[in-house]
């Protein structure tokens, strides 16, 4: 939302009205549902595990730019598209679609604590986006995962491996090709509007 200033420039609102964010929110939450239920149906490996989660590469991007908004609408996202809409009973989608929740929240805070510029001007950044945006999250993501539909009695112990392993690699190539270019191209785009979130919550 833009104001229309009396000299006819646009300046973005500083602080855009709570309905706003919220509305914008729910719209992340219908993308991840969404996207995530296709993909799942499309490449499915297991009950809710896709060979091929391209939506991952979104819920990261989403969190670094629009903050614990992001990272909660991955989380409720992954457990109605990859769960509810996938046939994983309610209980263990409680608990499984954290998977989703860590990917995005591991990169988000090693950007805010070590000071990662994700518009990614320097090789530094680029290590660090990689190190914590494609290879550790989407690591403890699959072992979470895998073993949270273990727990809840989806898969059993023979295909936890296989299922750890082809989420795990499935989600580092698909991070690898997009999220440094898109966090390249996009950032200083998004950085002037006024959901771009500088914090946590704005």
């Amino acid at each position: 939302m833009n104001i229309m200033f009396p000299h006819g420039i646009n300046e973005p609102m500083q602080n855009p009205p709570v309905i706003i964010r919220l509305a914008f929110f729910f719209f992340l939450i219908c993308i991840n549902s969404l996207i995530g239920k296709f993909v799942v149906f499309s490449f499915g490996l297991a009950p809710g595990v896709s060979s091929y989660y391209a939506v991952v590469v979104a819920m990261i991007i989403f969190t670094l730019w629009f903050g614990m908004w992001g990272a909660i609408a991955a989380y409720v996202g992954c457990f109605i598209g990859a769960g509810l809409l996938c046939n994983i009973p309610p209980v263990v989608c409680i608990y499984w679609s954290l998977a989703d929740l860590w990917q995005v929240l591991i990169p988000f805070f090693a950007c805010r604590y070590l000071k990662i510029d994700i518009s990614i001007r320097t090789f530094r950044d680029l290590g660090l986006i990689i190190l914590f945006g494609v290879l550790i999250n989407n690591l403890v993501g699959a072992l979470w995962g895998s073993l949270s539909l273990f727990a809840g009695g989806i898969i059993g112990a023979g295909e936890i491996f296989s299922t750890l392993y082809t989420w795990f690699i499935g989600n580092v190539v698909v991070c690898l090709i997009l999220l440094p270019l898109i966090l390249k191209i996009m950032t200083p785009k998004v950085r002037k509007h006024e959901l771009f979130v500088k914090n946590y919550w704005r």
